[in-house]
């Protein structure tokens, strides 16, 4: 009699758990099931694609693993082991050209998710993968199982050799990164940590005056907390201020908020400006011209620009030269809070890092592992969230292929 086949369950039709059914479909040898609670796989992976679809950055190894903090050294084996070259070469084998931006980011040539998509899904089916939409994971089972519950509301319980979550983690819910596999995990006395909204803009209490400037941008600027610069753009909304300026800094952000002393990081309105040339330029008679009149003059300032100086300086706008060019090049802007957890591009927090073997297999659940934003790590937009989402899937593959092959 023949060997009877290994069943594999890939639960979560992100790209952790997509990229993880084309590894382990190529290898010929298992029966893949991939299991999505929508009626479709990859939701979160287009609605990225409405940006351009940042796949990845090409940046130096060093630099790209520092942008996942305190997760560095467990995800560098990872990342070494699908590295963003292997990323684009995978893009290319689809049809999918890709293109280096200025920035560094790597994009699809169409600048859209939709033709990838379309390109994965057509060659997971050609392999073999038997994808079941509409089933969402309910926990364990009796027997240690995954419980599966039908769009008819019916359970299922299936026998599997091996299990990959790739069940996302609680940012854009109505995707399908509910969280609600935390419960489950957590019975199975798995350590989850809190999640925490990243990538996410914040909410300020305006004045009625800044109000006027809602949906203005405040473009190349810098921001620092605790000796972290980030460069970029933002924009100021209703219920505060949007955009990469904030994104990348927001790990930190989030947690100063949360501190009694709150965050006020400093805003530098003219990065590219020494602070001696600022002053030099200030130091010029202003005569009978307003503030708004002398600094659109002098330093190019936009009414905004001058809206948030007013905003956020105790009392009135200094109109000495090396008070005004300190608070050009540093002016604090106090945030309330983060955004909403729902509302954030992506979340901190999930299954501890000392809950995984080097296989990223959960160490209290023999056979079960675990890939992408379930885990506890986070990093800025530029590449790095879905770099890390398909490093992963592929560990996590490899890790299955071993388990089973022992």
């Amino acid at each position: 009699m023949s060997e009877q086949i290994k069943k594999i369950a890939l639960i979560g039709g992100g790209p952790s758990g997509l990229i993880a059914a084309q590894f382990l479909a190529a290898l010929n040898k298992y029966e893949i099931h991939l299991y999505e609670q929508k009626s479709s796989v990859g939701r979160k992976f287009l609605i990225a694609g409405r940006g351009g679809l940042n796949l990845t950055h090409t940046e130096d190894t060093l630099l790209f693993n520092k942008r996942y903090g305190t997760a560095e050294d467990f995800l560098t084996p990872h990342l070494s082991g699908f590295t963003p070259e292997d990323l684009r070469n995978w893009a290319q084998e689809l049809g999918i050209d890709t293109f280096v931006g200025s920035s560094g980011r790597v994009f699809p040539k169409e600048m859209k998710s939709t033709a990838l998509m379309r390109a994965w899904t057509t060659k997971l089916s050609q392999a073999g993968v038997h994808f079941h939409l509409r089933y969402s994971f309910e926990g364990f089972g009796d027997q240690g199982q995954p419980l599966f519950r039908d769009k008819n509301g019916d359970i299922h319980e299936t026998q599997f050799d091996a299990v990959l979550l790739g069940l996302g983690g609680a940012s854009y819910p109505h995707l399908g990164a509910t969280a609600s596999w935390v419960t489950p995990l957590e019975e199975r006395g798995v350590k989850v940590n809190p999640f925490r909204p990243v990538n996410c803009g914040f909410n300020i209490r305006w004045s009625d005056h800044l109000l006027k400037h809602e949906g203005a941008p405040l473009k190349n600027v810098s921001l620092t907390m605790d000796f972290e610069t980030s460069r970029g753009d933002a924009v100021i909304t209703q219920y505060g201020i949007e955009g990469g300026l904030l994104y990348s800094l927001s790990r930190s952000l989030v947690i100063a908020v949360g501190q009694p002393e709150g965050a006020a990081p400093l805003l530098d309105f003219r990065p590219d400006m020494p602070f001696e040339t600022v002053l030099e330029k200030l130091s010029a008679p202003r005569g009978k011209q307003s503030l708004s009149s002398f600094l659109r003059k002098k330093l190019k300032f936009s009414a905004l620009e001058t809206a948030l100086l007013h905003e956020f300086t105790p009392g009135p706008v200094p109109a000495d030269p090396p008070l005004l060019a300190e608070l050009i090049k540093g002016l604090p802007i106090r945030l309330d809070s983060p955004r909403p957890l729902e509302q954030a591009i992506s979340s901190s927090g999930g299954i501890d890092l000392s809950e995984f073997d080097d296989m990223l297999m959960l160490k209290k659940c023999p056979g079960w592992f675990a890939a992408g934003e379930m885990i506890d790590w986070d990093a800025p937009t530029g590449g790095y969230l879905l770099q890390a989402c398909f490093s992963t899937g592929i560990a996590a593959a490899k890790g299955i292929e071993r388990w089973l092959e022992k």
